[in-house]
């Protein structure tokens, strides 16, 4: 498996629309480098193919459906008396990205 790099952590800084300072890219650097160890220390576990994945942390884990029934709800305009501005029946809320 390839290391990452500052350039592979800034390409994909990028793609995801954030920009990272140098110091950040270092911090991400160091973080995927401790993930690697770790990982690396995991593959070194004898027979670790053999090992059937788990679904879940407990083995006695058991769980019940329960049936899908409606019930009734309060009215919208109940529900929208505590918001501070509504427009029809919906909430008002400000603008976050231009």
């Amino acid at each position: 498996m390839s290391k990452f790099t500052k350039e592979m952590v800034d390409d994909y800084a990028e793609k995801l629309l954030i920009g990272l300072t140098d110091e950040e890219n270092k911090m991400v650097l160091e973080e995927f480098d401790a993930i690697d160890r770790n990982i690396d220390l995991i593959n070194e576990i004898p027979n670790i193919e053999s090992v059937e994945p788990m679904t879940h942390a407990l083995d006695d884990f058991a769980f019940e459906l329960r049936r899908d029934e409606a019930k009734e709800s309060i009215p919208i305009e109940d529900a929208l008396k505590n918001a501070g501005s509504v427009d029809g029946r919906e909430i008002e809320v400000p603008k976050v990205v231009e």
